[in-house]
């Protein structure tokens, strides 16, 4: 038995979970805690991947972490909030002859506990221990021994809880129960996804009677070209199937969100070192609106997200980056960019309110959902004393964000933004991340947000984030 585990809790982009940077009431977040929850899972799930080489018939690895984590952010609403958050998780993986099979499990559970007087429901509470992802995997080509490496044709299906992504995971980027198959033919790669939500996870639709639970069906289909030396295309499909029950029955209020994403995009390399992606969206389906019960409005959305990042073959190895990210949005959707409840109104017609399921870096304090929303970051990153041995994996950075509405009456993410002006404000973010040994790590990160013209208060908003991480 040996193993092994990636240490470093890479650049962690967002914040914590049950922390906003607008909250809705005093009972609960506003709805861009799921923008922070999302960006915590995911900036930790490529630095904890384990990818050991095998070199038996039967390999079984394990591992695990330890980390603590503390908060101190102003949500518009208090302005000043306490919040930590230890935790732990261990992970196995087993693979059989030659990795043609392939098991892998996964528990979390972790602890969370607010300042007296600072929490939104519970001061306290244990999450967990859960399962965080868990599956098997197959290898079909190598387990029925009908193919070799060098054969074109190959295929992988995997079964279980797992990461699903599609296209640069503008629309799709989250955990599920899920099968999902991977098959190339020479320089073609298709994609398939049957999948359920996991129903733990926050639902998109934050009405009371559905807030705390999900239940969605996705399926979807992505092809992808691979011949080309530095440029990866695709297209995808993909359908959401929401049939949500509600916890307490509303009789003159239906909830449901079943929508279509049908996308294009790229990425790969433009010249050396300067990487690239594009990736856009039309969103179609239903969705019930404010007080609708009899009848759904037709969805009819846009969205995209385009980038450019650039690294530098100087010491210290500097990075550069920009980015666009586009949402539309609905001047009927004036309490909320994604409810029922206070979401589009009778007298608006279609929805044209992007809301989706996917993951981008939208600032840690100000932290807007991808609706209603067009937003520039601008970012670097570099190594200061990478010829010193005990800072050489040291990093420092910023990014910065301009953020504006696409429609000025319409809601964002953020509930405090409560006028019908379009500028949302801007955000400087900093951060440190540095490995101080190949099991250790700590991390700091500091926002502060500028509140514009589409809030009555405008008072700077900070977060500060930072934790240590100890693998084994």
């Amino acid at each position: 038995m040996r193993h092994k585990v990636l240490g470093l809790a890479a650049f962690l982009v967002g914040a914590a979970c049950m922390i906003s940077a607008g909250a809705q009431d005093a009972e609960r977040p506003a709805e861009n805690i799921l923008q922070q929850q999302r960006a915590i899972d995911n900036q930790l799930a490529d630095a904890r991947r384990e990818m050991a080489p095998l070199e038996s018939l039967l390999d079984w690895q394990w591992g695990g972490w330890v980390e603590y984590y503390g908060f101190h952010y102003d949500d518009g609403v208090q302005s000043s909030r306490w919040y930590h958050r230890p935790g732990f998780a261990l992970w196995t993986r087993v693979t059989l002859d030659d990795s043609a099979h392939e098991v892998f499990a996964r528990m979390k559970m972790s602890y969370d506990y607010f300042r007296p007087g600072d929490e939104y429901d519970r001061q306290e509470d244990w999450v967990g221990p859960n399962l965080d992802r868990g599956w098997y995997q197959v290898d079909v080509g190598k387990a029925l021994r009908l193919t070799s490496p060098s054969d074109p044709y190959q295929m992988k299906i995997r079964i279980g809880r797992q990461e699903t992504l599609f296209g640069t995971g503008y629309v799709l980027d989250q955990p599920l129960d899920a099968v999902t198959f991977d098959a190339r033919l020479h320089d073609i790669r298709v994609r398939g996804l049957f999948g359920h939500a996991i129903g733990s996870t926050p639902n998109l639709d934050r009405s009371d009677p559905v807030d705390s639970h999900s239940a969605r069906r996705f399926f979807g289909v992505q092809v992808s070209y691979t011949g080309f030396e530095r440029h990866e295309p695709f297209a995808y499909a993909i359908w959401n199937d929401d049939y949500v029950d509600e916890r307490p029955e509303m009789f003159f209020q239906e909830y449901a969100y079943d929508t279509q994403y049908w996308g294009v995009g790229s990425r790969g390399e433009i010249v050396h070192n300067l990487g690239y992606w594009v990736e856009g969206v039309i969103e179609t389906g239903k969705s019930y609106g404010d007080g609708q019960f009899l009848q759904q409005d037709n969805v009819e959305a846009w969205g995209m997200d385009a980038g450019l990042e650039y690294l530098f073959d100087v010491r210290t190895r500097p990075r550069v980056a920009v980015e666009y990210m586009f949402a539309s949005g609905d001047d009927g959707r004036i309490d909320s960019c994604s409810s029922a409840e206070g979401g589009n109104r009778w007298w608006s017609g279609d929805d044209t309110g992007f809301n989706a399921f996917g993951f981008r870096d939208t600032g840690i304090s100000a932290a807007p959902a991808l609706s209603n929303i067009h937003i520039v970051r601008l970012g670097g990153s570099f190594v200061p004393f990478e010829d010193v041995k005990e800072l050489r994996d040291l990093e420092l950075g910023t990014n910065w964000f301009y953020y504006h509405k696409h429609e000025a009456r319409g809601a964002i993410s953020d509930t405090t933004a409560d006028t019908f002006r379009g500028y949302v404000g801007w955000e400087m973010d900093y951060f440190l991340n540095w490995r101080l040994t190949s099991d250790l790590s700590w991390t700091v990160r500091w926002g502060a947000f500028f509140p514009g013209s589409a809030y009555s208060d405008r008072d700077m908003r900070n977060f500060v984030f930072t934790g240590v991480t100890w693998s084994f």
